[in-house]
């Protein structure tokens, strides 16, 4: 396994990524709204979100990818995710309950400066673990917040 580099984890914050569970969270508006609030443009925030399916459902949304596109070896097969994950983002949410195969396995590739999980995660993969529930988005973003100012990222 290869070590992370993390002598730039103290960079403000320029550019944002969520990684969310689509079981947690389907509207994608609030996350932008949001990252207006900490003073970012819209194009400096990346949103890619994970759906469970059965089989292979054709979609039209370019930041989404599934269990399926997954290989048994836990490689991603889908350029977006993987274009998602080296880009080097100042902090990267990864918004899902708990522990979860297909996510952490995305976070643990993840080129991301700073990493922020929620309660329950696996600690190892974060920088930051935030004791609340990561379905109460009114919650969630205050926290948020508050941590990247005592970080002084904003």
């Amino acid at each position: 396994m290869q070590k992370r580099d993390i002598s730039q984890r103290n960079e403000p914050l320029v550019y944002l990524g969520f990684l969310v569970d689509e079981n947690l969270q389907k509207n994608l508006q609030p996350f932008y709204e949001f990252s207006k609030e900490l003073g970012l443009k819209e194009k400096d925030v990346k949103i890619f979100t994970f759906i469970e399916t059965k089989r292979r459902i054709p979609t039209l949304r370019n930041n989404q990818i599934s269990n399926k596109e997954f290989t048994l070896r836990g490689e991603i097969d889908n350029q977006n995710a993987s274009e998602f994950l080296d880009f080097p983002f100042d902090v990267l949410v990864g918004l899902y309950k708990g522990k979860h195969t297909f996510l952490d396995a995305m976070v643990s590739k993840s080129k991301a400066k700073f990493k922020i999980g929620f309660k329950d995660a696996d600690a190892r993969l974060y920088d930051l673990l935030i004791n609340v529930q990561p379905s109460n988005l009114e919650i969630t973003k205050n926290e948020i917040e508050k941590y990247l100012k005592i970080l002084n990222k904003i």
